[in-house]
């Protein structure tokens, strides 16, 4: 199947020259949610404007559903809503006009059905006659949404959408996405808050300097990049690990009430049973012991510190 988003080798240096973008490519599946992660500066927003038709490339192609963004921009715009990181609407106007606004400037024909049912998965129908000026900070971002999806795209990209709104707006939009998503649009989402990207995306992709370093299935990226920890805690304190461990694994913690010992999750044998016949041996006793899992935050964060190239498209 035809990706609905084909980026090859898109690069873009500005005219300071900072390169913001160094040789990304790209395909998004149809239908997929994939969350795009990178800290500040890594590249994120430039590579979203660049899709939009709001920064151009320096270098490189973009398609989206085959219409290449520059020979054919009307028809690949059409396809793709934004919903921005910034507050940026226009004050004055009513909740109602300004949605109904943005689906004509896609040549779309007016659909007050439509827009009242996207006014009303955000919570926004009883203030559809409210200026958006009168809105609170929470409320000019759900139109934002409305906006974005005024025009029915088959590809939305949310910027932080989350970025400082509050718990109640939150859980609204990731109803929204699943909805969205169960009715086959295809989203991409960069976000700040790595447990949402955790729970909701199919595929994860990690930007940083401008480079895409890696793009896997979260399923997968946990999998092989994920490690194992089992903490022991221990009858007595010590000081070091003893001499005899110190070809494992293990870290002293909780001011060294507690053994830590870390396992790759892909190794036939994780070494658990001989590491507690050697404590036992060595007259070690622990009275618990307990075991968890990377998250993805943890796997992350592991990849830019490392800056690990490794692209799975």
């Amino acid at each position: 199947m035809q990706p609905i988003l084909s980026i090859r080798n898109l690069g873009k240096t500005y005219a300071s020259g900072f390169q913001a973008l160094k040789g990304v490519d790209l395909d998004i599946q149809r239908g997929e949610i994939f969350a795009l992660l990178g800290p500040n500066g890594a590249g994120k927003t430039t590579l979203i404007s660049i899709v939009c038709g709001i920064v151009t490339a320096s270098e490189g192609s973009v398609s989206v559903d085959g219409h290449d963004i520059v020979r054919d921009f009307r028809a690949a715009r059409s396809l793709v809503g934004l919903v921005p990181q910034e507050l940026s609407t226009d004050a004055f106007e009513t909740v109602w006009s300004t949605v109904r606004f943005s689906r004509g400037l896609f040549g779309k024909a007016p659909d007050p059905a439509h827009l009242e049912k996207v006014l009303r998965d955000l919570s926004l129908w009883d203030k559809k006659d409210s200026k958006i000026m009168t809105l609170s900070g929470g409320m000019k971002r759900r139109v934002l949404i409305a906006k974005a999806l005024a025009h029915e795209p088959e590809l939305l990209f949310l910027d932080e959408p989350t970025a400082g709104v509050d718990v109640e707006l939150r859980h609204d939009m990731w109803q929204m996405v699943r909805r969205l998503r169960e009715r086959g649009t295809t989203i991409i989402l960069t976000t700040h808050y790595i447990e949402e990207a955790e729970e909701m995306a199919d595929r994860i992709g990690v930007i940083n300097h401008g480079e895409l370093i890696l793009v896997e299935d979260k399923a997968t990226l946990m999998h092989k990049l994920g490690k194992k920890q089992l903490t022991l805690q221990l009858q007595a304190p010590l000081t070091a690990v003893p001499r005899e461990f110190s070809d494992l694994p293990l870290e002293l913690a909780e001011d060294g009430n507690a053994l830590v010992y870390t396992f790759d999750v892909q190794a036939g044998e994780t070494g658990i049973a001989a590491l507690l016949r050697r404590l036992g041996e060595h007259g070690i006793d622990f009275k618990d012991l307990h075991s968890s899992e990377s998250s993805l935050e943890d796997i992350f964060v592991s990849l830019v510190r490392d800056g690990t190239r490794e692209v799975r498209a």
